[in-house]
């Protein structure tokens, strides 16, 4: 049953409030806790998925002939490609495969802009007195963390339920060469769950940019990480671009990493031609092929693009109970008090949870103090500074449910005891 709003509490309820939270966070400091989510890691039950990968592949060449023990194929195997290109809508001749991470994609993307500048390019990025990048929050910590190790300033945008502000965008780009790009989740972003629309995405790919050489990094890691039936599907921003005459606009980047296994997948590049082209040119100067074996190993265990989505819906089974027990608690517990928000995303890793603005730091020290690991307060921010100091991310997979049960109340607890802190104060 729903609570009465916080604001509505006279001031001895408030006092009484207050001692109830602060009592029940101390028997929290007897059950000698150890939980974790901090990061959005797959549960061993899900790794345990794909462990048939362990015995492949069954042998030394693809269906094209090509012997994966050898040299050569800086643009990965043609199964694997053509498997994910159909998974991500595009042609085959548009995808890389590559290592296992596709953040190290995106880094290497980033050094190769700024020390050799882009196919569109009239200069490298780190010619130019300052560059920009429109960073939609809350957002993904690690692309922010890029983007600062490399000087590369960060100005905010709000993250919609539609994909980011497009008119903020427009605006900042439009009078301003410096801004040389944006960052996206476009598919249950992280964390906010959000879903890029289709109108949002044309708006993205058409807009007017005073650079030339513009970039939309479109991650989208979790472009087939559904929590329901109902699936999602990502914008064609590919072809959105081409249509708009920006071909080389976007840069697309994906991963089996929370597919197969988390340390031992493959990453995938998408891009126009000459994109693909420009960033093999760059890649080959530091290798001679990636790990092909890796990727006849991944095209033998999911099979076909049907495999792959077939293979992801027994990861639903196994994380959307998850999700569900976060929402339970959070309604149960803070339902009807006005000291928090958050959302029940579609899909992705993450829910967002918003607290009292002021409280989240203190939130997360709380939880910490009894056991419970959270995100750092501000990590969805670009240098770690949330200005309301109000967003946790929160991320479920990892533990078993019983534990994400425990986890949850934890957090619930620290949420009103630190409301009430303050309005107490």
């Amino acid at each position: 049953m729903n609570a009465t709003p916080l604001a509505d509490l006279s001031a001895d309820d408030l006092a009484t409030l207050l001692e109830e939270q602060r009592a029940a966070y101390e028997e929290l400091r007897t059950r000698g806790l150890k939980l974790d989510l901090t990061r959005g890691k797959p549960s061993a039950q899900q790794l345990d998925l794909a462990d048939d990968l362990l015995r492949l592949p069954t042998s030394t060449k693809d269906s094209k002939g090509v012997d994966v023990r050898n040299y050569g194929g800086l643009e990965g195997l043609a199964d694997l490609r053509e498997m994910f290109a159909e998974l991500l809508w595009v042609e085959p001749e548009q995808v890389v495969a590559g290592g296992s991470s596709s953040l190290t994609m995106m880094r290497d993307c980033l050094f190769y802009l700024t020390l050799f500048g882009g196919v569109d390019s009239e200069r490298p990025w780190g010619h130019e007195e300052k560059v920009r990048f429109v960073c939609p929050v809350p957002g993904y910590d690690r692309h922010f963390t890029l983007l600062e190790s490399l000087g590369i300033e960060m100005v905010t945008v709000p993250m919609n339920d539609d994909g980011p502000d497009v008119d903020a965008v427009a605006a900042l780009v439009a009078d301003d060469p410096s801004c040389k790009g944006i960052w996206i989740v476009p598919t249950y972003a992280n964390p906010s769950g959000s879903i890029v629309s289709q109108d949002v995405a044309a708006r993205l790919a058409a807009m007017p940019t005073a650079a030339p050489d513009f970039k939309i990094f479109w991650d989208n890691a979790y472009a087939l990480h559904h929590l329901t039936e109902e699936e999602a599907k990502s914008a064609d921003i590919l072809t959105l671009a081409s249509a708009a005459g920006h071909p080389h606009r976007p840069l697309m980047f994906a991963s089996t990493s929370k597919i197969s296994y988390a340390g031992a997948g493959v990453a995938f590049l998408a891009a126009s031609t000459a994109n693909v082209g420009w960033y093999l040119g760059h890649l080959g100067n530091g290798s001679i092929g990636p790990d092909k074996v890796n990727h006849l190993r991944h095209a033998e265990f999911f099979g076909s693009a049907q495999g792959v989505r077939d293979h992801m819906a027994k990861h639903r089974e196994i994380i959307a109970p998850k999700f569900a027990e976060v929402d339970r608690v959070l309604t149960e517990r803070l339902g009807g008090r006005d000291v928090a928000t958050w959302n029940t995303p579609a899909g992705g890793y993450f829910v967002n949870l918003d607290v009292v603005p002021g409280t989240a730091t203190r939130v997360v020290e709380l939880a910490k103090a009894v056991g419970v690991a959270l995100t750092p307060a501000g990590s969805s921010y670009p240098y770690k500074q949330d200005p309301d100091d109000t967003n946790i991310r929160l991320a479920p997979t990892m533990p078993p449910v019983a534990e994400v049960t425990e986890a949850m109340e934890v957090v619930a607890t620290c949420v009103l005891l630190a409301a009430a802190e303050k309005a107490t104060a």
